[in-house]
């Protein structure tokens, strides 16, 4: 059964009803974790509500009327995830896929001017023929940055991409200071600003120790874990600092 999903056993990511039927979508492998991503039919049908069923809902996907990251996409199984733009040219309709403050994969409304860029984390630099670096990213997207940037551009920094061009707009260093959402663990969807980075000297994870700032106690999670989102301010929407 591994191609099905049962709906009570999606994870709980998953903005969708857990009772009214017994299967659900099942995401294809993408560029995104199960649990941090949803399949483009539930966010059309489910979030969106641009249909009221699955057929329609494919009827729309295959007439090319969505857009994730400003591509046509027209698999209904297609994994949309964290900080991905969703747009709908028909109706002039812009969105982020964000985490909410309870976990839960949420759509936060955008203007046309903050929909043709997308931020990303560098998960990865590798050095490719020619000794050129290319830097990898969270989104499964590769990217060779002109103007020597890739040497400035550590691991874990997030960068702002334009669609059109693929250009690299700004960097956010992931450094202390810098402010970060949490997109795992139990601190999930929480905003911060790092206090401490810890390296630890073993094949486990690095340490990232966060102050949330809307207050309240510092907490600890992985660098895994960690996505910069501006250094001196939040630079998404849907967020403000407190």
């Amino acid at each position: 059964m591994g191609k099905h999903q049962k709906r009570i056993a999606a994870p709980r990511s998953w903005r969708i009803e857990r009772k009214t039927a017994y299967w659900t979508v099942k995401p294809r492998p993408g560029p995104h974790p199960g649990d941090r991503s949803m399949p483009l039919l539930l966010i059309v049908r489910d979030m969106l509500k641009l249909a009221d069923n699955s057929k329609e809902a494919k009827r729309i996907l295959h007439e090319g009327n969505i857009l994730v990251d400003g591509k046509q996409r027209k698999d209904h199984k297609f994994p949309v995830g964290i900080f991905d733009i969703l747009s709908i040219p028909a109706i002039g309709a812009n969105y982020m896929v964000l985490l909410d403050k309870k976990g839960k994969l949420s759509l936060v409304a955008l203007g046309a001017e903050e929909a043709s860029r997308k931020l990303c984390r560098v998960n990865n630099k590798t050095v490719i023929k020619g000794g050129v670096i290319q830097l990898n990213m969270y989104d499964g997207r590769n990217l060779l940055p002109s103007n020597g940037l890739g040497e400035e551009i550590k691991t874990h920094d997030s960068i702002m991409i334009s669609f059109e061009s693929n250009e690299i707009l700004q960097r956010f260093a992931y450094k202390e200071g810098s402010k970060v959402m949490v997109i795992g663990g139990k601190h999930s969807a929480q905003t911060g600003e790092i206090e401490e980075i810890r390296i630890v000297r073993s094949p486990g994870s690095n340490v990232v120790k966060i102050k949330p700032l809307d207050g309240g106690d510092s907490f600890e999670t992985i660098d895994d874990y960690v996505f910069v989102v501006g250094e001196d301010k939040i630079a998404i929407p849907g967020f403000e600092n407190s």
